[in-house]
């Protein structure tokens, strides 16, 4: 697969693809396609389409992964997946690219009659935004054999929890423990994905192999004060919940700058005040807190000291300040026989291969407890993700599906010959 108009013509119709899914959407002028909604069984139904065009066998588990079996008589096999859900306000590529290009690497895996000691399941998650649910990455979760079911109690915005939800979407809850592989009978899991950074563009490379993926930690924070009257509550005797929660974001901020060597990110990206009235002093505030860092330890210090400072602010503003973890993951590094196959991939196509961590999780993170695990990052313009102006060319996507098929059979090979052995 070196044909330069082969490639250019598979990353064409990736692109087309790719346009049909970003179509589906709950709102009429921006890409919004949450979990478990009649959006997601659309996206799914299509998907599911697309693989038996491909020369698979289609089956759903319970928590609506689509699963695309390409020779399904064999027991050993090779994972390829990435999610069908999106931000608020998504691109068209996060996700679903790794769900094309692993339907498009069977496609051409079928037309050429390679044989493989493995057979191929193409896995399409449905929920790894967490956009949602209080939850993330439950589909691969579920695949990995670690889905936690106190999850099931999660509600959306709406009330609405996810145990219904599964419900509402014609599935039984005492079925997902069926979802889980045997680790014995999985090769490996490798992921397509947009790098949503802008390492590969400077580097004006199309393609690179992701070292591992940061650690997350997600919590809710709700601070506790006193409602009152703003204009006969002296500014000395308030107990302002949201001042409060400013003075401790801004205590966030500074924490994660002085914990760059390990990359630290964090994030307050959804807030609510209450009794949320233009006259009244907030008595109640809840925030999401997010972190992020290639080092466990050094995450979970930094929470630490979080709560150290809320509990000092808490004295002097008479505020309670309580801490709801409601994901937690660690860093996962990718395996590395896998990034080297898919760095002989990428030069078998003329390019040099470039290794990069993730700055973003991925059900690559959760399955990488099931089975050895890779990523195959693609450029993306301006290193832009979760936005419309998310891009990645179909020169860029052509390559990245001849790599993976690259990477599909040389792992073939390698496997085939320990088998001889």
């Amino acid at each position: 697969m070196s044909d330069p108009a082969h490639i250019a013509a598979i990353g064409a119709r990736a692109e087309v693809m790719l346009s049909e899914l970003g179509a589906i959407s709950s709102e009429p002028k921006r890409l919004v396609r949450l979990y478990l909604t009649p959006e997601h069984r659309r996206a799914a139904d299509l998907i599911a389409s697309w693989m038996r065009d491909a020369g698979m066998t289609v089956t759903e588990d319970a928590l609506g992964t689509v699963r695309g079996h390409w020779r399904p008589e064999l027991k050993k096999r090779l994972l390829i997946g990435s999610h069908i859900d999106t931000v608020i306000d998504a691109g068209k590529y996060d996700g679903p690219l790794g769900v094309v290009s692993g339907i498009l690497a069977v496609r051409e895996l079928v037309a050429r009659g390679i044989e493989l000691p493995f057979g191929i399941d193409v896995l399409a998650f449905g929920d790894e935004e967490g956009s949602r649910f209080r939850t993330t990455l439950a589909g691969s979760s579920a695949c990995a054999g670690v889905f936690d079911r106190s999850s099931l109690a999660f509600p959306d915005r709406n009330g609405i929890s996810l145990a219904d939800a599964i419900k509402a979407y014609g599935k039984n809850i005492d079925d997902i423990p069926a979802a889980a592989y045997d680790p014995e009978n999985v090769v490996g899991y490798v992921e397509v994905h947009i790098e949503q950074g802008p390492v590969l563009e400077a580097e004006n490379l199309p393609l690179g192999v992701v070292t591992g993926i940061v650690g997350q930690s997600r919590m809710r924070v709700v601070v506790l004060g006193e409602a009152g009257h703003a204009g006969t509550v002296p500014m000395h005797m308030r107990h302002d919940a949201l001042v409060g929660a400013s003075e401790l974001m801004l205590l966030i901020e500074r924490t994660a700058l002085e914990n760059q060597d390990d990359g630290m990110v964090a994030t307050v990206g959804r807030i609510e005040a209450s009794p949320g009235a233009t006259n009244v002093i907030p008595g109640r505030v809840g925030f999401s807190l997010e972190f992020r860092s290639s080092s466990d330890a050094k995450r979970k210090g930094a929470i630490e000291q979080i709560k150290a400072d809320a509990q000092r602010i808490g004295v002097r503003r008479r505020l309670e300040f309580a801490f709801e973890p409601f994901h937690e993951t660690n860093t996962t590094a990718c395996t590395p026989s896998m990034q080297d196959l898919l760095s002989e991939a990428i030069a078998s196509l003329g390019y040099k291969s470039v290794r990069l961590p993730s700055g973003a999780g991925h059900d690559a993170q959760v399955m990488g407890k099931l089975c050895p695990m890779v990523m195959l990052f693609v450029r993306c313009k301006g290193g832009i993700s979760h936005n419309p102006a998310e891009f990645a060319s179909e020169a860029d996507m052509g390559l990245a599906i001849a790599a993976l098929v690259r990477f599909i059979e040389t792992l073939a090979a390698n496997d085939a010959a320990k088998g001889a052995a």
